[in-house]
């Protein structure tokens, strides 16, 4: 099966977000874009162009975006919960039955789930409170990636309004001294969200001091179509987005990133993590062919059932469930399973091979050679009878033939 094939546009959905401090415009804008949106598909004789807009909130914003919805013509479903788990939800349920699903704010999904996460810690651990620590984070970016699967892969047009915040970092100052200081701004989310989306845009509320009036800007931080990168526009509308919009192979097939494959092969199994199953099925095999060959619950066949774990096993039944290794409880249910049921079980191993014996290569006795002759103690006194270490003058003046070494040779 080739991995690469012919080119195409797979992209045919809008997946849009907008974030922006208080007043910046971003729940209005991405209303509009999601009428204007709707009104290109029934333009285009689209089938999604007959389903209502769908809106996930958490601020009560779809209260006041109703009227101008209705206005259009569109019909408006609405959803009002900050539950990370409706989020979950809430695009499949989108992908059937709407047409674009306005999500408003996406912040406090986030907030929403790391604050049931340190909940449900705290009274893990008996505690007050709890704060994330740094193994925390692998949990709920997981958790997390769930939804943004959905984001990029359903087949439904999304447009997520989050806040915004500040991205701080350390800079030196001229004195050596380093200042925390802003670096720029990001959506209120999981910190990678603003990778998604494939146009994304920051709202700015501008005041003319002059005049006194306000003013919402709409930067676009992102576009991947490159049209619109870096612009600005004043007082957004569906219109300053159509560009992208019209890159977007609508009414096509989606397929944002096939999530289907992985690198689950390469990743060898952890006996370690294995064990403890393994053990249970073992215990569970050994039970049911006792029960299998002894099934009733008389007073001589539950002696015989003892019998037969004593003989196997050497235990209780206790101290195999809970203490004896895997190894032990496969070796006796093989036993078992043999004098049951005649033959081995797949637990069965042949017994190694007996090493060859060492060879001894000792000579016979009737070939060994004689054992040496005792020698006879050495005579250490003179002609005399004396002892000869008793008298050094007298040894150091014996002649030659004398010494006590040339007898010991000589004999």
């Amino acid at each position: 099966m080739a991995l690469f094939k012919p080119a195409e546009n797979t992209t045919a959905y809008l997946k849009m977000a907008l974030m922006g401090f208080q007043g910046s415009g971003k729940t209005y804008t991405g209303t509009d874009t999601a009428i204007g949106l709707v009104q290109l598909m029934r333009k285009l004789k689209l089938p999604m162009g007959d389903k209502p807009i769908f809106f996930l909130d958490t601020e009560k914003g779809s209260d006041w975006i109703k009227p101008q919805v209705e206005a259009a013509g569109i019909g408006l479903f609405t959803a009002k919960t900050r539950a990370f788990t409706a989020l979950l939800e809430a695009v499949p349920e989108a992908e059937a039955n709407g047409s674009v699903m306005l999500i408003d704010s996406l912040t406090h999904f986030w907030v929403e789930l790391t604050e049931t996460y340190c909940a449900m810690k705290a009274r893990e651990y008996k505690r007050a409170s709890y704060r994330l620590q740094f193994q925390d984070w692998a949990f709920l970016k997981a958790e997390w990636r769930k939804f943004t699967d959905r984001f990029v892969n359903s087949s439904v047009h999304i447009i997520a309004c989050g806040r915004a915040g500040f991205e701080y970092d350390y800079n030196e100052d001229e004195n050596g001294k380093k200042q925390l200081e802003k670096t720029g701004v990001k959506m209120k989310a999981e910190g990678e969200m603003g990778y998604e989306p494939d146009l994304l845009v920051l709202m700015e509320r501008r005041m003319d001091m002059e005049t006194k009036t306000d003013q919402h800007i709409a930067h676009v931080v992102k576009d991947r179509s490159t049209l619109l990168d870096g612009k600005e526009f004043a007082e957004p509308t569906f219109k300053c987005f159509l560009p992208h919009i019209q890159r977007l192979n609508l009414g096509g097939r989606q397929l944002g990133v096939d999530t289907s494959l992985t690198s689950a092969k390469l990743i060898p199994a952890d006996a370690r993590d294995n064990r403890t199953i393994q053990r249970k099925i073992a215990l569970d095999e050994i039970e049911s062919l006792l029960v299998y060959h002894i099934p009733g619950q008389a007073a001589a066949d539950k002696k015989r059932k003892l019998e037969l774990l004593r003989t196997h096993f050497n235990a209780s039944w206790t101290e195999m469930s809970e203490v004896m290794s895997l190894e032990r409880l496969r070796q006796g249910y093989d036993t078992l399973h043999h004098t049951l049921e005649g033959t081995h079980s797949r637990y069965h191993q042949e017994a190694p091979e007996e090493p060859a014996r060492d060879i001894n290569d000792d000579l016979p006795e009737h070939s060994a050679p004689p054992a040496a002759a005792v020698k006879p103690p050495i005579d250490t006194t003179d002609v005399n009878g004396i002892p000869r270490f008793l008298k050094r003058e007298r040894q150091e003046a014996l002649p030659l033939e004398e010494s006590p070494w040339i007898v010991l040779a000589t004999r």
